[in-house]
């Protein structure tokens, strides 16, 4: 039997019951993830590393492009050696120290600390996925919804992250927001390694505590009812969580090796194989560290990489069977359609948060200049409302608003022209790093929606096919972007754009994920060969790879920042938003050719998957 044959009989809801404990598990996992994602640029540019926008997105693109590189050799090695029961603490431990690390404000431990942060999700993210698949019986119809659900347990944790860690960085420093992310993952280590009852108590008082929290990192009643509609859902999962746990938890064999005895075979005659992978991890560590600080160098490390994968999974198709061969070949070209998707998609930590924070207009007003104030100096507190004005002979921008916010001096005495009427000079501002939560509270909205419908259909015969489902998704992520380029032409005088053409993006953006990324995640356990479904599903983390190395390249067409010796390192909103807006619309045109393609091609892959047959690939 292999790591990922033991179905398990007691159920909730229709699900087992340990894929209750891996939600919790990855949703912190996610917390701590999207957590360091949406501060990562913003700390390299307003930080300590003071670096200009195309440096930090080459660097995130490395560092998010390894990132999602390394599930390949995870996956094999838990399929080998490890099993995926310890790749996951493995990984965990490594992710912990990694943010850790990052609060240092040290150039070499930042570096250092993304490394670590690859590393780890090397060895949990392409395993912790597979044992959802492994939970269910083979052609069970769960399969879909339980990873949906999965799904959203990895939302629930991105919408948390921006709200709280997001949310302290920004207020209060970066430090505090990358230590909380470290928590967060400590917390679900402990939720995936402790016994049953143990489990439960931390997944209560988790949800307890961080709901509570939840009412005070705000600053609007907006932010507010947003905060509180997270809390009630992580409330809501705990409660059902620790009910489904009270029947049990994580099946003992779940995640077990396939060859118990291979971690401690020796090599070179005296070195037990699983030491050796630890000490190589030594070595490996401040490799990656260099890689991610010259991202060329990473850029054809992952090409030659991810070309020798590929080639590896073409020839491994090549040599199965009829059935297996054209489910692999399924698999690869969804992982190309995926790869695209993907690309654009994460220019949300990138270009998108960046336009948020420069172009977007974040301020609800609450008191504003009236023509009766012209001619006076008030004393107002300025922020993000104040971009792209002149006080007296200087226009001001996001470079003197950062420089007074670090000096915890944001007052400043302003002289008031006809052009400032209706400016605001009293308001709550949104931390731009907030609206990263935004694609996973649709998610959280919607996700079981998106499962219900499937069911729905899917009991008619109606259900879309999972190549469909891929077209559609790049359908919606093209009109997300087009409604990007709109809010972008329709800027107001000063160059910045209404909240709700970016909500309106991000929420097409998820209707379109919510279509594609957990039915591929439900593809690579179903058309998988079971010999290899750890391997594949690292192969399909890594043409996420690609695709994030991708959207660094993407992002940087809209790098903005000054050259050398400038007085102004980001210019005023107005000389921003038409570079942004051009780049969002050229995505948004190349998403709607992808899809028409996706579309053409539905009918053949669809034959190719073998819907139908009895041979299923997780018992050849």
């Amino acid at each position: 039997m292999t790591q990922d044959s033991h179905p398990q009989e007691k159920t909730l809801f229709g699900h087992p019951v340990g894929l209750y404990t891996l939600f919790f598990a990855e949703m912190w996992e996610r917390f701590s993830y999207y957590g360091m994602r949406a501060l990562l640029v913003f700390y390299m540019i307003k930080g300590f590393l003071g670096l200009k926008d195309n440096e930090a997105y080459g660097i995130y693109g490395a560092y998010t492009s390894l990132v999602y590189a390394t599930p390949f050799i995870g996956g094999m090695l838990a399929d080998k050696i490890f099993g995926a029961r310890k790749s996951v603490v493995l990984g965990s431990l490594l992710m912990a120290m990694g943010l850790f690390m990052l609060t240092l404000q040290e150039r070499n431990a930042f570096f250092v600390g993304l490394a670590l942060l690859i590393c780890g999700n090397g060895f949990f993210k392409p395993n912790i996925s597979t044992m959802v698949g492994a939970l269910y019986p083979k052609d069970s119809p769960q399969r879909d919804g339980g990873f949906t659900i999965f799904y959203m347990g990895i939302n629930l944790g991105a919408a948390m992250s921006p709200l709280i860690c997001g949310y302290v960085g920004e207020t209060y420093g970066w430090q505090y927001g990358f230590g909380l992310a470290g928590i967060g993952m400590l917390v679900g280590l402990a939720i995936f390694i402790a016994p049953t009852l143990l489990t439960q108590i931390l997944i209560g008082l988790g949800a307890l505590g961080t709901a509570t929290s939840l009412f005070f990192l705000q600053n609007n009643p907006y932010q507010l009812t947003v905060n509180i509609l997270v809390a009630l859902a992580l409330l809501t999962s705990a409660s059902v969580a620790v009910r489904a746990l009270g029947q049990g938890g994580l099946p003992a064999d779940a995640g077990r090796p396939r060859d118990p005895e291979a971690a401690s075979r020796t090599v070179f005659g005296f070195l037990r194989q699983d030491l050796a992978i630890l000490l190589g991890l030594l070595l490996v560590i401040p490799i990656i560290a260099i890689l991610v600080r010259h991202d060329t160098i990473a850029g054809y490390t992952l090409t030659v990489f991810g070309t020798g994968a590929l080639v590896w999974l073409f020839v491994e198709a090549i040599r199965s069977p009829k059935m297996e061969r054209e489910r692999l070949y399924v698999v690869l070209i969804l992982m190309f359609f995926s790869l695209l998707f993907w690309a654009f998609f994460e220019q949300a930590g990138s270009s998108v948060n960046n336009f948020t924070d420069r172009n977007v207009n974040r301020v609800f007003t609450e008191q504003q200049v009236t023509a009766e104030d012209v001619g006076k100096t008030l004393q107002i507190k300025v922020s993000q409302a104040q971009l792209g004005l002149r006080n007296g002979d200087t226009v001001f921008t996001l470079d003197q608003l950062s420089t007074l916010r670090e000096s915890k001096q944001d007052t400043v005495d302003w002289a008031i022209t006809e052009e400032h009427v209706g400016m605001t000079v009293q308001g709550a501002e949104v931390p731009a790093s907030i609206f990263q939560a935004a694609n996973p509270i649709f998610i959280l909205t919607f996700g079981l929606v998106f499962t219900g419908l499937w069911s729905f259909l899917g009991a008619r015969g109606w259900e879309p096919s999972t190549p469909v489902k891929f077209a559609m998704g790049l359908l919606q992520l093209g009109l997300g972007f087009g409604a990007l380029w709109m809010g972008a032409q329709s800027h107001d005088p000063r160059g910045m754009v209404a909240m709700s053409w970016l909500l309106l993006g991000y929420l097409l953006h998820t209707t379109g994920e919510l279509c594609l990324s957990p039915v591929g995640l439900a593809m690579i356990t179903r058309l998988s060969p079971a010999r290899m479904v750890s391997t594949v599903m690292g192969a399909w983390f890594l043409a996420t790879a690609f695709s994030n190395y991708l959207a660094a390249m993407i992002a940087q067409l809209t790098g903005v920042h000054a050259g050398e010796g400038a007085e102004s390192v980001f210019p005023a909103p107005i000389q921003t938003v038409a570079i942004y807006g051009d780049v969002f619309g050229k995505i948004a045109l190349t998403a709607l050719g992808s899809a028409l393609i996706c579309f053409a091609m539905a009918p053949l892959l669809k034959k190719w998957m073998h819907s139908d047959a009895q041979d299923d690939p997780q018992t050849t």
